[in-house]
């Protein structure tokens, strides 16, 4: 029956009751039959209600929203869903990972009713059993993952614990839009472990970096080393550099070998004359030929 059936029918039903109490001059009493119908016959539903209506006891239909009537007696409200976005907290305690570490999780999940019907009609109490279900596959997704997963993957684990509970909850009409694991708790003793575990691999890449570090330093003084063993002017050029490093200070005062002096002296003008010796020849021999000639 549509909802223009069963209007006419509830005021023709009005109508009849009147005219049998007006016949026996009772107008008052009509008047408050009539009221008390329209009392339990108006029902209104806010946006984001949804009524479950049975007639006789089977599915008549879901309204909402806004106004709608239903017949007294007949007719019952079997429930007023709410379609809004609800959350939900849950947690799992001593629960064991798979590397069998106790922890105690904390979540809450996002969820909304899509289908009025079904979460009147195929479940006795939706948000017990939401709950229950989170719970029971918070410890199941617990189970089958490793403590370091859990800590270092959060939003891997969101998403597995949200396709396994609206997995469960589908034939309730339910949609779960998110799942968030707020808080993942590990024993004292274990933390302090993990601690000193991560401080020993800050301290070992460290150790690392630093015998790279000298490693590479002392392939640069080798070099420099061969450098300077085959090129004297580079040397001492090297020698004059650390003496001005030295005495560009005020005050400073520096004793010196005369054999040091006196090699320089001596070998820096040979080995800068080495470095330009055939370009002095050139320079030389053309003007002996000329003047020869």
């Amino acid at each position: 029956m549509n909802p223009i059936t069963s209007l006419v029918t509830i005021v023709l039903a009005l109508i009849g009751a009147l005219l049998f109490l007006a016949r026996f001059e009772l107008p008052g009493i009509g008047f408050g039959i009539v009221a008390v119908l329209v009392l339990f016959s108006l029902k209104m539903a806010n946006n984001w209600q949804r009524f479950v209506i049975l007639r006789a006891g089977k599915l008549s239909s879901v309204k909402g929203p806004g106004l709608f009537m239903i017949i007294p007696v007949i007719d019952a409200v079997a429930a007023v869903i709410d379609e809004r976005i609800q959350t939900t907290g849950f947690n799992a305690e001593q629960a064991l990972t798979r590397d069998t570490v106790p922890v105690n999780v904390d979540a809450i999940i996002f969820w909304h009713v899509h289908d009025a019907q079904a979460a009147a009609l195929n479940i006795t109490d939706y948000r017990s059993a939401i709950d229950r279900v989170a719970q029971t596959s918070l410890r199941e997704m617990i189970g089958s993952s490793h403590l370091s997963e859990l800590l270092s993957e959060r939003k891997q684990a969101d998403e597995v614990l949200r396709a396994e509970i609206a997995r469960k909850t589908a034939d309730w009409g339910i949609s779960v839009n998110a799942v968030e694991i707020r808080d993942v708790a590990i024993p004292v003793a274990l933390q302090d472990a993990m601690s000193r575990q991560a401080q020993a691999e800050r301290e070992k890449e460290a150790r690392v970096i630093l015998g790279s570090a000298e490693a590479a330093i002392a392939q640069k003084f080798v070099d420099a080393a061969n450098t300077y063993g085959s090129n004297a002017a580079a040397l001492h050029l090297r020698a004059m550099n650390i003496i001005y490093e030295t005495t560009k200070e005020r005050g400073a005062t520096i004793l010196m070998p005369t054999s040091m002096v006196d090699s320089m002296s001596v070998a820096l003008p040979a080995a800068m004359m080495s470095m330009s010796g055939p370009a002095a020849m050139m320079g030389t021999g053309g003007p002996a030929a000329k003047t020869g000639g």
